[in-house]
């Protein structure tokens, strides 16, 4: 699902709020969120999961085209946790499919 799909979900779901707020609301939230993990910070939504930054530390890695080795630097990557209750749901979804 796409960020346009789901403001038209949200929309379908609560005809009395206007596209442009449901926009802004989705946009925020999406913004807070990777304000905090810029931070180095946590955003817990229960029942949904977890987004938190790792640390991967500086390695030698190789050119998959050349097989040269190539020093790859130390980076923080924002990472995703399922909740308990998601991937709940979404196990019954699939067994059901």
């Amino acid at each position: 699902m796409t960020k346009s799909e789901l403001i038209l979900e949200i929309a379908a779901a609560h005809p009395n709020l206007l596209i442009k707020d449901i926009d802004l609301i989705v946009s925020t939230i999406f913004d807070e969120i990777g304000t905090s993990l810029a931070q180095g910070g946590r955003v817990e939504l229960r029942g949904f999961g977890a987004f938190f930054v790792k640390n991967r530390k500086a390695r030698t890695g190789r050119n998959p085209r050349t097989g040269d080795a190539v020093e790859v630097h130390e980076k923080y990557v924002p990472f995703f946790k399922t909740g308990k209750e998601l991937r709940k749901r979404t196990n019954s979804q699939m067994d059901e499919a």
